[in-house]
């Protein structure tokens, strides 16, 4: 039996478990480690989710005590599974383990993806902030106005009580509140309610599949950071960021999506440097000649831009877009500067608790504020940091209404964005093939 440790962030690292450790007696997992998301480690993967084998269930340390655990266990292999990372950050931690004495592994698609017994188009990304919740929300549009059932399920969020947290269906804005979802959950999952569509999400994805495929047509993966699909797709779309050109050859796992992806999806060309543009064209001929690639532009939607005009504005972008995405700015920012804002408040000074050390630990942030949310506690943090800042108006670009969660003591102006295909093909004539 082969003593493992899961590095993960409470996403990919559990599912990994559940579909291919769970029930295998040839491995004993021997602790999960967590990153990236706050307040993830000092807990257990429940004994009511581990299976027989683990009827004490699993505990989740800190992953800068994974040198010390794999000499204390006796480890054998540390399986990385999560997402959004450089090369040669996944490359320094296999060194690290390797130091250590153990192997280093990164379970493949064949041995985690699911298959459905309905049709799957997976929606995924080769970095976070690319642009695939519009995008998503377009292929689940175009196919609804075809007749067809469909029902979205989202790469995992689960930063509460995972044995509740199992299966999570989502339809109306109450069932947001009763799962009593953070930020980040509401940034994904409200505007398909707007639209009509259900949700699901949680922490066991076989179990979760059960119950979506009773009512649909139809699965819509919506994927999560770059992660590739927990199932197997009958078609791979996959959206391309030329801001960021070039990194869809440096990122794990976007590189595999790009690589493996059927159909790829160029998004925001009215923005991008059209040298850039040109550089992610280059590498998809050179990469994945195959694919069929869509050409997108993600305009820009205010209720009233003139209410910028001359204020000074705190500016509030979609949190995982600008901390492990890398981006120092979003749409909300593009807004400030296209309505004219006299003045654009650096937050850093006002920030608090967990906001305050959001800033420490992505220090390419200035003039923005992340819309990190992970729970209760850092919400009311949230709030408190914009209740300080001496502003006139905030600009927000998250895809919610803050308003629903926090509360702040100045007006708020929203800033939303969608998906706009250029010419053909198109999601609409890609999703007729399909």
């Amino acid at each position: 039996m082969k003593k493992v440790i899961i590095m993960g962030a409470a996403g990919r690292d559990f599912h990994n478990f559940n579909v291919f450790f769970r029930d295998n007696k040839e491995y004993r997992v021997v602790a999960f480690t967590a990153t990236q998301i706050p307040d993830i480690e000092g807990r257990k993967y429940p004994a009511a989710l581990a299976g027989k084998l683990y009827p004490k269930g699993i505990p989740i340390f800190s992953e800068a005590e994974l040198p010390d655990l794999i000499k204390t266990h006796k480890v054998d292999e540390v399986h990385f599974a999560y997402s959004d990372v450089s090369h040669e950050y996944v490359m320094n931690k296999a060194s690290e383990v390797l130091a250590a004495g153990a192997n280093f592994v990164l379970l493949g698609p064949n041995d985690t993806m699911i298959k459905s017994r309905k049709p799957v188009v997976s929606i995924c990304a080769v970095r976070t902030g690319s642009g695939k919740s519009q995008t998503t929300r377009k292929v689940a549009l175009t196919l609804k106005a075809k007749g067809r059932r469909v029902v979205v399920i989202r790469h995992p969020m689960p930063y509460g009580d995972l044995v509740k947290q199992k299966v999570q269906r989502f339809a109306t804005y109450e069932d947001l509140d009763r799962h009593e979802c953070t930020i980040e959950e509401r940034e994904e999952y409200e505007p398909h309610i707007d639209n009509g569509i259900v949700v699901y999400a949680g922490v066991d994805y076989g179990a979760i599949l059960k119950q979506a495929e009773k009512e649909a047509d139809i699965i819509l993966w919506d994927g999560g950071n770059n992660d590739f699909s927990f199932y197997k797709s009958d078609l791979e779309i996959v959206v391309v960021d030329p801001h960021r050109a070039g990194h869809e050859l440096r990122y794990h796992p976007g590189e595999t999506n790009f690589r493996r992806a059927d159909v790829l999806v160029v998004n925001k060309i009215d923005t991008a440097d059209p040298e850039k543009v040109k550089l992610v064209m280059d590498n998809i001929k050179k990469v994945n000649p195959r694919a069929k690639i869509i050409k997108a532009n993600s305009p820009i939607f205010v209720d009233d831009g003139s209410e910028i005009r001359g204020k000074r504005v705190l500016v509030i972008e979609d949190g995982p877009t600008l901390t492990h995405g890398g981006m120092a700015y979003g749409a909300g920012i593009v807004a400030a500067k296209k309505y004219q804002a006299a003045e654009i408040i650096d937050p850093r000074s006002n920030a608090v608790g967990s906001i305050k050390k959001t800033f420490a630990k992505y220090n390419h942030l200035d003039k923005v504020l992340p819309a990190m949310g992970y729970g209760e506690k850092q919400m009311k943090e949230l709030a408190a940091t914009i209740n300080k800042i001496d502003c006139d108006l905030v600009v927000s670009a998250t895809p919610i209404d803050l308003n629903r969660v926090i509360k702040i003591n100045k007006p708020m102006l929203r800033v939303r964005y969608e998906l706009e295909e250029v010419g053909t093909p198109n999601l609409k004539t890609v999703l007729k093939g399909f």
